[in-house]
C-alpha cells in the first residue's frame, strides 16, 4: 500500500487525470461512440515518439548536440541555446517532442556543469519556449493541428496570424534569460567527457532515425494511415531492441488517455454542452484559458470548438493557457514528468518554480493576445 501511495504521490498529474476520468466514466459509460471520440491519433503518435526517442537516448544519437552544447563557456549562452533549441524545434516536431528532446539534455548538462540550481528555472523557460514557439505553425501542437483542420485557412494565413505573438514571445524569453543569468559571469566547465559516447553510426541508430522521420511525416501529413505507422514502429523496435519498450513512459500515455476520457464525457453530455454554448460564444479567449486549467488545452480545443464564433480568440487563448498551470498544457505535463523521473522528491519545487516564472511571462503576454483576438482568421 505504501508503494502505491508513493507512486501516485510521485506522479501527481496521473493522479489528477484519474480523479477527473473515473467520475467521467460513471456519467458516460464506455460504448462505441465514446471510444471513437478519444483522440487515438495523438496517443498513438505520442507512443511512437516516446518509444523512438528512448532508442535515441539508448544509442546516444543526441551526442552531437551534447558536444556542441558543451562548447558554451557561459551559463547565459548555454541557456539561450537550450531554450531556443526548444523554441524553434517545437515549430516543426511539436512542443511535446521538443521537450522530450531538450529537457533530459538540460538536466544532464547542468549536472555536469555543477549548476543544478538553474535546472528548474531553465526547464521552466523551456516549457514556455515550447508553448510559445509551437503556436506559430499548424503542426506545432495537437490543438493547432485540430483547429487548423477546422478553420479552413491556408498554412500561410495561419502562420501570419500567429507570427506577432511568436516574435514577441521570443524577445521576452531573451529578456528572462538575461535576467536569470545576470549574476553568472564566470566560465562553466563540464566534469564529464561528453565526447566519450559512441559517435559512429550503426544499424540500430539507422533504424531509429528512419522511424523518427516516419513519425514526423505522419504528424505533418495528418495521414489516416497512422495506425500502420504505430505497427511499423512497434515491430521495428521489437526486432531491434525490445528492451526499449520497457522504458517507454506509459504513465504519461495513461495520463493523456485519462484527460481525453474526461473531454469525451463533457462533449457527450447535452446539459454541459448547452451550458458551454451559452457562455463561450463571444468570450472564447478567456474561456479557453479557464477551461484548459481543468482539462488542459488539447481537450479544451475539442470541447470548445463547437461553441466558437471567434476562431482567433479560441486559438490565442488555448496557446496562452499553458502559461497558467501544469494542467493548462499537456506539454507541461511532459516537462513535469521528465523532471520528476530524475528528481522524484522535487515535484512541489517544480510546480512552485514553474508557476512563478510562467505567471510572470503570462502577465506580459495576456493582454496582447486578447487584443489580437479581434483579428479574424480569414
Amino acid at each position: 500500500m505504501k508503494r502505491i501511495i508513493l507512486f501516485f504521490k510521485n506522479n501527481l498529474m496521473l493522479s489528477v487525470s484519474l480523479l477527473v476520468a473515473v467520475p467521467a466514466l460513471v456519467f458516460s459509460p464506455v460504448d462505441g461512440c465514446f471510444l471513437e471520440s478519444i483522440d487515438w491519433r495523438t496517443l498513438g503518435t505520442l507512443f511512437m515518439m516516446l518509444t523512438v526517442l528512448e532508442g535515441f537516448k539508448q544509442e546516444n544519437i543526441f551526442s552531437p548536440v551534447i558536444r556542441f552544447a558543451t562548447k558554451f563557456r557561459k551559463l547565459r549562452g548555454l541557456s539561450l541555446f537550450l531554450v531556443f533549441g526548444v523554441f524553434f524545434s517545437s515549430m516543426f516536431v511539436t512542443n511535446d517532442v521538443s521537450l522530450i528532446i531538450f529537457v533530459p539534455l538540460t538536466i544532464m548538462l547542468f549536472r555536469q556543469a555543477e549548476k543544478e540550481s538553474f535546472i528548474l528555472p531553465v526547464i521552466s523557460l523551456e516549457n514556455i519556449a515550447a508553448v510559445r514557439g509551437s503556436l506559430l505553425t499548424p503542426f506545432g501542437s495537437p490543438q493547432n493541428l485540430f483547429l487548423f483542420g477546422k478553420f479552413g485557412v491556408s498554412a500561410s494565413v495561419f502562420i501570419l496570424h500567429m507570427l506577432p505573438l511568436c516574435v514577441f514571445s521570443a524577445v521576452l524569453l531573451v529578456a528572462f534569460i538575461f535576467f536569470l543569468t545576470r549574476k553568472e559571469k564566470e566560465d562553466i566547465s563540464f566534469n564529464e567527457d561528453s565526447s566519450s559516447a559512441e559517435t559512429g553510426f550503426n544499424f540500430r541508430k539507422s533504424v531509429y532515425v528512419v522511424l523518427f522521420l516516419v513519425i514526423l511525416s505522419v504528424i505533418v501529413s495528418r495521414t489516416e494511415l497512422w495506425p500502420y505507422a504505430v505497427v511499423v514502429v512497434l515491430v521495428s523496435v521489437l526486432v531491434t531492441d525490445k528492451r526499449i519498450l520497457l522504458k517507454t513512459d506509459y504513465v504519461l500515455l495513461v495520463t493523456f488517455l485519462c484527460f481525453f476520457i474526461f473531454s469525451s464525457s463533457i462533449t457527450s453530455n447535452p446539459a454541459v454542452s448547452g451550458f458551454l454554448s451559452s457562455l463561450v460564444s463571444g468570450h472564447e479567449y478567456w474561456w479557453s484559458i479557464a477551461i484548459s486549467q481543468i482539462i488542459s488545452n488539447v481537450p479544451a480545443s475539442i470541447v470548445l470548438w463547437p461553441f466558437t464564433i471567434n476562431n482567433a480568440a479560441l486559438i490565442y487563448g488555448l496557446d496562452t493557457a499553458g502559461l497558467c498551470s501544469l494542467i493548462g498544457s499537456l506539454a507541461s505535463v511532459i516537462n513535469y514528468r521528465i523532471y520528476v523521473r530524475s528528481y522524484p522528491e522535487n515535484g512541489k519545487a517544480f510546480i512552485k518554480t514553474f508557476t512563478l516564472i510562467s505567471w510572470a511571462f503570462l502577465s506580459v503576454v495576456l493582454i496582447p493576445g486578447y487584443l489580437l483576438s479581434s483579428w479574424p482568421f480569414v
